[in-house]
């Protein structure tokens, strides 16, 4: 019986396991969405803005560790998708976007809402699909989802002519993939791992990287028995948080730019660093020649472009993290490290002495403060979606997870609007989690437009807005290093309570610390999406911090409190 390319489509999808997707119609996808009724088990979440959409479908993809689809039409409708692509892309998320194109015949005449999509996306996706043909889609399907969940995922797009939506064709399933040249590894060489494990059992201060691919390679559990076993202490990008229970006495928490100081102390003064699924970036390594002087480094890493990329390897080890940890345990005997551990211990007191935790908040309101409070009230054990700026570092920061999978945010691309439609897609992923949204006031008013969304789904997420009406990160740039001229840094907000109760969300309005609990108990009992708008200090500056091009020991540090005079 022949189907239309449409309803391959979709029964397509359905047999990959989808189950929710977000997206928003428009003509050149119309006859997919009318498809689309014919199947009642696919729940589609209809958005306000496209790029409300990817980041739903990326947010679902992290939380889930599925697949995440966004659906939108040509033109602008696919154009406005493209962040939410790079930030998938970046961050190495598994979504497959799938947008309407203009008839094939009309291809390359600049057609009403045409747009070359396959060529825009080209670079920031692992691969994508033009769709002429009903008797492509459930091959295009099939090879997507496994492209964009394999090796090192990341998004993949198809572009789907509204003709071949229509057309009809006996093509209804896709055989077994066999992409030519496209073999991921898994296990690396045997001769590099003993190479590995030597370096191993011969250093003394020695680090362990554990990087985003811990988590997607599902590695956690290995990292600790490996970390326990030769009490290497463990860094973590930002990405990596989770991958080491925080509170773990091996735990050296967030590496880089706004890392803690006894972890990027720790680096420094390394002899050995074992890298384990993370790629160098910049805002990790500072002044690459000073970076680590004296450590040997190991890399392991499925993606083979990402080797010797930024740092040399003196061992690189292509192949899956939890494979190769696993196949480096039996080679490695216990060790102890003493000495070294001693060292960080002390680095960590130091650390201590100038959070800000422990210092007086003079009636001030402060985002630490509220973040910490949240965790508090949520034992650690919510999930966390933050949007970009000085409070996405401050929740990294003081909202330590014990967990993993339980902090979610915009790496590598740093998305301003990423926050909000994240967090949304996370709950749909995780509907028995609590899930929190904390946001600051710049990002948020890019995609506060999807409260609609989250009021049309009664989506339980609770959205806390840290309110300094200042592009805070910026500002605190143009502080340091460029003699505090401020630049179009700073905000006139709208009242974001009104706005909350215009969408018929509870909302409160939080001004002083004593009230911090009190609206975070509120969020907690109220069922659906709740909003908190906290008005917070508006020249606060997050500690410590690399500058720009400097070696990563080089912090700009909080003053202990007898320092400040």
């Amino acid at each position: 019986m022949k189907k239309t390319g449409a309803e391959v489509l979709w029964e397509s999808l359905i047999r990959e396991g989808v189950e929710v997707m977000f997206g928003l119609p428009g003509g050149q996808i119309i006859p997919a969405f009318d498809a689309m009724l014919n199947y009642p088990q696919l729940h589609f979440v209809l958005v306000r803005h496209e790029q409300g959409a990817a980041m739903m479908a990326d947010g679902y993809a992290r939380a889930s560790g599925k697949v995440g689809v966004a659906v939108a039409t040509s033109g602008p409708g696919a154009t406005n998708l493209v962040t939410g692509i790079d930030v998938a892309m970046m961050d190495s998320s598994p979504v497959v976007f799938i947008t309407g194109q203009v008839p094939s015949n009309l291809l390359g005449t600049d057609a009403f809402q045409e747009v070359d999509m396959t060529g825009i996306s080209l670079p920031i996706t692992k691969h994508n699909f033009l769709i002429t043909s009903p008797d492509q889609v459930a091959h295009a399907v099939r090879e997507a989802f496994y492209i964009a969940r394999s090796g090192r995922p990341g998004p993949v797009l198809i572009d789907f002519c509204k003709d071949a939506q229509v057309a009809k064709t006996e093509v209804l399933e896709s055989s077994d993939v066999h992409l030519f040249g496209y073999h991921p590894p898994t296990h690396a060489p045997a001769v590099q791992l003993e190479q590995a494990a030597e370096l191993i059992r011969t250093a003394k201060q020695p680090v362990i990287f554990a990087g985003h691919g811990v988590m997607i390679s599902g590695a956690v559990e290995e990292v600790r028995k490996f970390a326990e076993r030769t009490n290497i202490p463990v860094a973590m990008t930002l990405l990596g948080l989770g991958a080491l229970s925080s509170s773990h006495p091996l735990s050296l928490g967030m590496m880089g730019m706004h890392g803690t100081a006894h972890c990027n102390l720790a680096i420094q003064q390394s002899d050995l660093i074992i890298a384990l699924g993370m790629r160098f970036d910049d805002r990790v390594t500072g002044n690459l020649k000073n970076y680590a002087p004296n450590a040997r480094k190991i890399h392991v890493e499925i993606d083979p472009t990402e080797i010797n990329k930024i740092i040399h390897a003196d061992v690189a080890l292509m192949g899956d993290v939890k494979t190769v940890l696993k196949d480096l345990d039996s080679r490695i005997p216990n060790a102890k490290h003493e000495e070294w551990l001693n060292q960080i211990k002390e680095w960590k007191q130091d650390s201590q002495q100038r959070d800000i935790l422990v210092q007086p908040t003079n009636g001030k309101l402060h985002v630490p403060q509220i973040v910490n409070d949240i965790w508090k009230a949520t034992k650690g054990e919510a999930l966390i979606v933050t949007d970009v700026g000085q409070h996405q570092m401050w929740t990294a920061q003081y909202y330590p997870p014990e967990n993993p999978y339980s902090f979610i945010t915009s790496g590598g691309a740093g998305s301003m609007g990423f926050g909000l439609p994240a967090a949304i897609g996370a709950k749909f992923a995780q509907p028995g989690r609590e899930v929190w949204a904390i946001v600051g006031d710049g990002g948020f008013q890019m995609t506060q437009a999807e409260l609609s969304t989250a009021a049309q789904e009664n989506i339980e997420i609770k959205i806390a807005i840290m309110n300094n009406h200042f592009l805070g990160m910026v500002r605190q740039w143009q502080e340091f290093f460029f003699e505090k001229r401020y630049s179009a840094v700073q905000l006139k907000n709208p009242d974001f309570c009104m706005i909350a109760e215009a969408h018929g969300i509870p909302s409160r309005r939080v001004l002083k610390p004593d009230e911090i609990h009190a609206a975070v108990e509120f969020a907690r009992a109220t069922r659906g999406p709740v909003l908190l708008d906290f008005h917070v200090e508006q020249e606060e500056a997050v500690y410590p911090m690399v500058p720009p091009g400097a070696d990563l020991h080089a912090m700009i540090r909080r003053p202990i409190q007898d320092e400040k005079g």
